[in-house]
């Protein structure tokens, strides 16, 4: 792929912004018969007011966008419902800093997660559980778990956007990281719901993650 494949203002109108949850950082791509997704590594937090999308460069395994398109390679060949990677890029405007995008299959006519809050029935709060419970499983620690970052289709539900994921070992215990993981998808579910969780909704969600 070309370096212009990875600037969105190349792709003109066959590029539309990501709305809900892409930080102005993500954009889907439409040309012939594919649909993908581009998305930009920004920083957030206050740390992006001094650098928005530089990074400190410290050798090519540990570029983010080459670290995530490998973890999702992984994922694939495991049957994980996620996304196809289709290509890692990377520049170095400095001698010690990087810029970096990844490339990857859109799930169509997916809705986010958070979409639902208001709504969801008990059946789809299993099925998150047992979403959620399938990737622990299978040793993957998600940096950003959130409402956004589960997609719901009439086919399934997915898990997207895997920078700084990694799959741990079993060595690395069985239950510390798997809890920070659900703490933070819940104080998602809180920060984007105007009204309090009913106690239920989250009920049937740890019912899927304990049956799965």
């Amino acid at each position: 792929m070309r370096r212009e494949w990875f600037q969105p203002d190349w792709w003109g109108t066959a590029a539309t912004a990501v709305v809900r949850g892409g930080r102005g950082s993500a954009w889907f791509l439409h040309q012939g018969q594919a649909h993908w997704v581009l998305r930009h590594y920004r920083r957030g937090g206050w740390v992006a007011s001094v650098s928005e999308r530089s990074y400190v460069f410290t050798g090519i395994d540990q570029v983010r966008s080459f670290a995530e398109f490998r973890l999702l390679n992984r994922l694939v060949d495991q049957g994980m419902p996620v996304p196809q990677p289709i290509a890692a890029w990377f520049e170095r405007p400095t001698a010690i800093t990087y810029h970096a995008a990844i490339i990857v299959g859109a799930i169509t006519d997916a809705v986010p997660f958070s979409a639902y809050l208001d709504g969801a029935t008990p059946t789809l709060w299993r099925a998150v559980g047992q979403l959620i419970r399938r990737f622990h499983d299978v040793g993957l620690d998600h940096a950003d778990l959130n409402c956004n970052n589960i997609l719901v289709t009439t086919e399934g539900l997915y898990l997207i956007d895997f920078d700084k994921g990694v799959l741990r070992p079993e060595r690395d215990g069985p239950t510390r990281w798997k809890m920070r993981n659900l703490q933070r998808l819940r104080r998602s579910v809180d920060k984007l719901r105007a009204d309090p969780l009913p106690n239920s909704r989250w009920e049937a969600f740890v019912e899927g993650y304990a049956a799965a």
